[in-house]
Protein backbone atom coordinates (compact mmCIF):
# COMPACT_ATOMS: atom_id res chain seq x y z
CA UNK A 1 0.00 0.00 0.00
CA UNK A 2 1.42 3.12 -1.16
CA UNK A 3 1.80 6.07 1.37
CA UNK A 4 -1.70 8.27 1.33
CA UNK A 5 0.20 11.53 2.19
CA UNK A 6 3.27 13.34 3.40
CA UNK A 7 1.99 16.04 5.78
CA UNK A 8 -1.10 15.19 7.89
CA UNK A 9 -4.26 17.42 8.42
CA UNK A 10 -3.79 19.45 5.31
CA UNK A 11 -4.80 19.57 1.90
CA UNK A 12 -2.44 17.76 -0.43
CA UNK A 13 -2.46 17.72 -4.28
CA UNK A 14 -0.51 14.82 -5.75
CA UNK A 15 0.19 15.59 -9.53
CA UNK A 16 1.60 13.07 -12.47
CA UNK A 17 1.67 13.91 -16.99
CA UNK A 18 1.62 11.29 -18.95
CA UNK A 19 2.84 11.48 -22.84
CA UNK A 20 6.55 13.15 -22.44
CA UNK A 21 8.41 10.57 -24.67
CA UNK A 22 5.68 10.08 -27.84
CA UNK A 23 6.44 11.59 -31.05
CA UNK A 24 2.66 12.56 -31.69
CA UNK A 25 -0.23 13.73 -30.09
CA UNK A 26 -0.40 16.39 -26.04
CA UNK A 27 0.64 15.77 -23.01
CA UNK A 28 -1.84 14.75 -20.33
CA UNK A 29 -1.09 16.46 -16.76
CA UNK A 30 -3.57 15.71 -13.93
CA UNK A 31 -3.62 16.91 -10.51
CA UNK A 32 -5.45 14.62 -7.71
CA UNK A 33 -6.76 15.31 -4.00
CA UNK A 34 -7.55 12.54 -2.09
CA UNK A 35 -8.66 12.08 1.54
CA UNK A 36 -6.45 9.38 3.42
CA UNK A 37 -8.59 8.65 5.86
CA UNK A 38 -11.88 7.61 2.78
CA UNK A 39 -9.05 6.26 0.69
CA UNK A 40 -8.53 3.74 2.61
CA UNK A 41 -11.64 2.11 2.66
CA UNK A 42 -11.47 1.84 -1.01
CA UNK A 43 -10.15 -2.09 -2.09
CA UNK A 44 -9.29 -0.32 -5.82
CA UNK A 45 -6.75 2.21 -3.93
CA UNK A 46 -4.63 -1.17 -2.61
CA UNK A 47 -3.98 -1.54 -6.56
CA UNK A 48 -2.70 2.36 -7.14
CA UNK A 49 1.14 2.44 -8.51
CA UNK A 50 2.71 3.74 -11.41
CA UNK A 51 0.15 3.72 -14.02
CA UNK A 52 2.98 1.96 -16.58
CA UNK A 53 3.15 -0.84 -13.48
CA UNK A 54 -0.71 -1.35 -14.15
CA UNK A 55 -2.44 -3.13 -16.51
CA UNK A 56 -4.75 -1.90 -19.05
CA UNK A 57 -7.67 -3.25 -17.20
CA UNK A 58 -6.52 -2.33 -13.53
CA UNK A 59 -6.47 1.50 -15.33
CA UNK A 60 -9.45 1.36 -16.55
CA UNK A 61 -10.97 -0.04 -13.56
CA UNK A 62 -9.03 2.43 -12.02
CA UNK A 63 -10.19 5.54 -13.91
CA UNK A 64 -13.81 5.95 -12.05
CA UNK A 65 -13.44 4.96 -8.32
CA UNK A 66 -10.65 8.08 -8.81
CA UNK A 67 -12.84 10.83 -10.46
CA UNK A 68 -15.77 9.40 -8.17
CA UNK A 69 -13.76 8.98 -4.63
CA UNK A 70 -11.33 11.91 -5.04
CA UNK A 71 -12.41 15.19 -3.11
CA UNK A 72 -11.09 17.17 -6.24
CA UNK A 73 -9.48 15.86 -9.79
CA UNK A 74 -8.74 17.53 -12.93
CA UNK A 75 -6.79 16.36 -16.06
CA UNK A 76 -6.23 18.77 -19.33
CA UNK A 77 -4.18 18.51 -22.31
CA UNK A 78 -1.20 20.54 -23.69
CA UNK A 79 -0.88 19.94 -26.75
CA UNK A 80 2.07 18.91 -29.89
CA UNK A 81 2.11 22.52 -31.13
CA UNK A 82 2.62 24.15 -27.38
CA UNK A 83 5.17 21.45 -26.78
CA UNK A 84 6.59 22.37 -30.09
CA UNK A 85 6.96 26.16 -28.73
CA UNK A 86 7.46 25.65 -25.24
CA UNK A 87 9.53 21.90 -25.32
CA UNK A 88 8.08 19.14 -22.87
CA UNK A 89 9.74 19.76 -19.71
CA UNK A 90 8.07 23.04 -19.70
CA UNK A 91 5.08 22.01 -20.78
CA UNK A 92 4.29 18.93 -18.27
CA UNK A 93 5.16 21.28 -15.43
CA UNK A 94 2.77 23.73 -17.10
CA UNK A 95 -0.17 21.25 -17.33
CA UNK A 96 0.22 19.59 -13.96
CA UNK A 97 -0.18 23.54 -12.51
CA UNK A 98 -2.97 24.31 -15.16
CA UNK A 99 -4.47 20.94 -13.62
CA UNK A 100 -3.93 22.44 -10.35
CA UNK A 101 -6.02 25.64 -11.64
CA UNK A 102 -9.21 23.47 -12.40
CA UNK A 103 -9.74 21.83 -9.27
CA UNK A 104 -12.32 22.61 -6.82
CA UNK A 105 -10.50 22.67 -3.85
CA UNK A 106 -7.74 24.85 -3.43
CA UNK A 107 -4.60 22.13 -1.80
CA UNK A 108 -2.31 23.90 0.93
CA UNK A 109 0.69 21.44 -0.20
CA UNK A 110 1.44 19.69 -3.79
CA UNK A 111 2.97 16.52 -4.62
CA UNK A 112 4.67 16.03 -8.01
CA UNK A 113 6.50 13.68 -9.35
CA UNK A 114 9.72 13.40 -10.35
CA UNK A 115 12.63 15.80 -10.06
CA UNK A 116 11.72 19.20 -11.52
CA UNK A 117 8.86 21.90 -10.46
CA UNK A 118 8.39 25.76 -11.07
CA UNK A 119 7.07 27.58 -7.74
CA UNK A 120 3.40 27.81 -8.08
CA UNK A 121 1.43 30.63 -7.38
CA UNK A 122 -2.48 30.39 -7.82
CA UNK A 123 -4.22 33.01 -9.71
CA UNK A 124 -5.46 36.15 -8.21
CA UNK A 125 -2.85 35.09 -4.82
CA UNK A 126 0.41 36.42 -4.14
CA UNK A 127 1.80 33.20 -2.44
CA UNK A 128 3.06 30.43 -3.74
CA UNK A 129 1.67 26.75 -2.62
CA UNK A 130 4.55 24.91 -1.09
CA UNK A 131 5.52 21.64 -3.16
CA UNK A 132 8.01 18.26 -2.89
CA UNK A 133 9.16 16.62 -6.00
CA UNK A 134 9.58 12.96 -5.62
CA UNK A 135 11.44 10.87 -7.70
CA UNK A 136 9.33 7.81 -8.32
CA UNK A 137 6.63 9.53 -6.54
CA UNK A 138 3.77 7.69 -8.63
CA UNK A 139 5.24 4.54 -6.45
CA UNK A 140 4.87 6.26 -3.36
CA UNK A 141 2.43 8.12 -2.71
CA UNK A 142 -1.57 7.40 -3.39
CA UNK A 143 -2.15 10.93 -4.69
CA UNK A 144 0.45 10.74 -7.18
CA UNK A 145 -0.43 7.38 -8.32
CA UNK A 146 -3.80 8.41 -8.72
CA UNK A 147 -2.80 11.42 -11.02
CA UNK A 148 -0.66 9.30 -13.06
CA UNK A 149 -3.69 6.91 -13.26
CA UNK A 150 -5.73 9.54 -14.67
CA UNK A 151 -3.42 11.48 -17.02
CA UNK A 152 -2.36 7.73 -18.58
CA UNK A 153 -5.91 7.05 -19.31
CA UNK A 154 -7.30 10.02 -20.90
CA UNK A 155 -3.78 10.41 -23.33
CA UNK A 156 -4.51 6.77 -24.17
CA UNK A 157 -8.57 7.46 -25.05
CA UNK A 158 -7.29 10.69 -26.93
CA UNK A 159 -4.47 8.81 -28.86
CA UNK A 160 -7.21 5.75 -29.70
CA UNK A 161 -9.00 9.09 -31.19
CA UNK A 162 -6.04 10.22 -33.31
CA UNK A 163 -5.73 6.20 -34.49
CA UNK A 164 -9.28 6.69 -36.19
CA UNK A 165 -8.19 9.60 -37.93
CA UNK A 166 -4.79 8.82 -38.95
CA UNK A 167 -4.59 4.22 -38.69
CA UNK A 168 -1.65 4.27 -40.77
CA UNK A 169 0.49 5.04 -37.41
CA UNK A 170 -0.58 2.05 -35.37
CA UNK A 171 -1.43 4.27 -32.57
CA UNK A 172 -4.00 2.46 -30.95
CA UNK A 173 -0.89 -0.05 -29.85
CA UNK A 174 2.16 2.64 -29.84
CA UNK A 175 0.18 5.40 -28.77
CA UNK A 176 2.67 7.86 -30.57
CA UNK A 177 5.84 6.65 -28.84
CA UNK A 178 8.77 5.95 -31.04
CA UNK A 179 8.37 2.47 -32.09
CA UNK A 180 9.68 0.54 -35.54
CA UNK A 181 6.34 0.79 -36.92
CA UNK A 182 5.72 4.35 -35.48
CA UNK A 183 9.00 5.11 -37.34
CA UNK A 184 8.10 3.16 -40.51
CA UNK A 185 5.05 5.57 -41.44
CA UNK A 186 6.70 8.49 -40.88
CA UNK A 187 9.05 7.72 -43.75
CA UNK A 188 6.08 6.71 -45.56
CA UNK A 189 3.49 9.07 -45.41
CA UNK A 190 5.48 11.99 -43.71
CA UNK A 191 4.13 13.66 -40.29
CA UNK A 192 0.48 14.65 -39.12
CA UNK A 193 -0.53 17.95 -37.74
CA UNK A 194 -0.35 15.50 -34.67
CA UNK A 195 3.36 15.01 -34.46
CA UNK A 196 5.92 17.38 -32.46
CA UNK A 197 7.80 18.77 -35.40
CA UNK A 198 10.60 19.24 -32.49
CA UNK A 199 11.16 15.69 -31.92
CA UNK A 200 13.31 13.41 -34.22
CA UNK A 201 10.78 12.17 -36.96
CA UNK A 202 13.16 10.20 -38.74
Amino acid sequence: MLKPCMIHNIVEAGCDEAGRGPLAGSVFAAAVILDPERAAEVPEFAWLNDSKQLSDKQREILRPVIEREAVSWAVVEVTAAEIDERNILQCSILGMQRALDQLRVRPQHILVDGNKWKPYVPEGEILEIPADTVVHGDATYMSIAAASVLAKTHRDAYMLRLHEEYPQYGWASNKGYPTAEHYAALKKYGPTPYHRKTFRLT
